[in-house]
């Protein structure tokens, strides 16, 4: 029992696998809406809280703007890179024969949805990943650099990746269980992250100057948009409306209360106060974690998944800021990233029906399936950070990445947008 997304069951090309299921159709609709709810507003204003006053725009812009380059380029190749029938090359990259989707129609179903709905719902993935990565570089990349990063790691990292985990290929074969993008998302987004925080530099000031967010408002409302958005990101990955969709929202909650409770109090005994920073950090923390689990494991899998999310991620924060000194601004790669490790390695645990969880592939024992996921992580982190650096740098040598330091002490919002989130009266 593989992933139900990465099967070849799926790369059904052009034919009519089952009947039209319009329940399932709906859920995966519905799904598709709550997951591009998380990039925009729900990340959109997550991270536009987190930062100085002097960037909210910039870091608003740098969504909505990701949003709409990945759905042009996910028309006119990446999709099919990925779901496309590579033939020889099936184990490593798709093919082009679905760029922008010749002879699509109503009719044309993966499984038992229309096409068009499994398109979009994959988008939607596809646009928050990059925009993920965001969070490293804030406050310090140009517009026009960040633009030609995402581009390239889409097509570079994120097609790639997402094929050999989802489109059917080397590592579906191996039976590798990544249920909504826990390594194919968060492992990937936040290894690139800390790459590029490594690579454009310590924002100017850090870490003597604090930077404290701008607008707890701001990021306590996107926040609650992210667990409500996520609810489709880990139940429409089922691409059911059945029990399976039932449990993955169920465990996705109780992840995601338990990372949030985990961290919070954490700081109140480390710190003497519980924070509002802290505790939706932790929720993110515990939904990032759970997202490979979610369709796999049980209630009390969760909670244990959850739990260990808080304390892992609250101490990697740590230890990435304040001992390495790596400015990735908005925490990525710990949350993300080490996020993203944990609840892969974990499912290959927690899945198994001994532990309340719906079952490994069979044959496979529970050393053997964390070995698969190990692999999986590993892999997928070496291929991010390898083609995220060469990325950089050559952007870098081109255009340069970041602004200047007196257009960083000016801020993004006037030096590239000449435009201010907010006016003084």
């Amino acid at each position: 029992m593989t992933l139900l997304f990465a099967a070849s069951f799926f790369m059904s090309q052009n034919v009519n696998a089952a009947e039209l299921n319009q329940a399932n159709t709906a859920w995966v609709l519905t799904s598709t809406a709550l997951v591009l709810f998380m990039t925009i507003p729900g990340l959109s204003l997550f991270y536009a809280g987190l930062v100085r006053s002097k960037n909210v725009l910039s870091v608003l812009m740098q969504c909505f703007a990701i949003t709409c380059l990945v759905s042009i380029l996910w028309l006119a190749g990446v999709y099919s890179l990925i779901f496309a029938d590579g033939g020889e090359s099936q184990a490593w990259i798709g093919d082009l024969s679905k760029a922008f989707l010749p002879n699509i129609s109503t009719t044309v179903l993966i499984g038992d949805i229309p096409e068009t709905v499994y398109f979009m719902f994959q988008m939607t993935f596809a646009i928050i990943t990059p925009a993920l990565i965001v969070g490293g570089f804030a406050e310090r990349m140009k517009f026009s650099a960040m633009l030609l990063f995402s581009s390239l790691w889409l097509i570079l990292v994120y097609t790639p990746i997402c094929h050999w985990i989802w489109g059917g290929g080397w590592l579906a074969k191996l039976g590798v269980m990544d249920f909504a993008g826990g390594i194919v998302i968060h492992v990937n987004a936040g290894v690139a992250a800390l790459v590029a925080a490594i690579v454009l530099g310590k924002r100017k000031g850090f870490p003597n100057v604090a930077m404290p967010p701008h607008n707890m408002t701001m990021v306590v409302t996107g926040a609650g948009m992210l667990w409500v958005g996520w609810f489709g990101f880990n139940g429409g990955s089922a691409l059911t409306s059945d029990g399976r969709a039932g449990m993955a929202i169920l465990v996705t909650h109780i992840a995601a209360a338990a990372g949030a409770l985990t961290w919070m109090i954490i700081e109140w005994q480390k710190f003497g106060r519980p924070s509002v920073l802290g505790i939706v950090t932790g929720m993110v923390a515990g939904l990032g974690t759970i997202t490979p689990a979610s369709g796999f494991v049980g209630a009390f899998g969760a909670l244990i998944i959850g739990v260990t999310a808080g304390f892992v991620c609250f101490y990697a924060t740590q230890i990435v800021k304040r001992k390495f000194k790596i400015d990735d601004s908005l925490d990525v790669f710990p949350v993300h990233g080490v996020g993203g490790v944990i609840g892969s390695l974990m499912t290959g645990i927690f899945a198994a029906s001994q532990f309340g969880g719906l079952g490994l592939p069979e044959g496979a024992t529970i050393s053997e399936q964390v070995g698969v996921q190990t692999l999986a992580v590993l892999v997928t982190a070496m291929w991010s950070a390898t083609i995220s650096y060469a990325i950089l740098k050559g952007l870098d040598a081109w255009i340069g990445l970041r602004v200047s330091g007196d257009e960083e002490v000016q801020g993004l919002d006037i030096v590239l947008h000449e435009e201010t989130g907010y006016h003084s009266l």
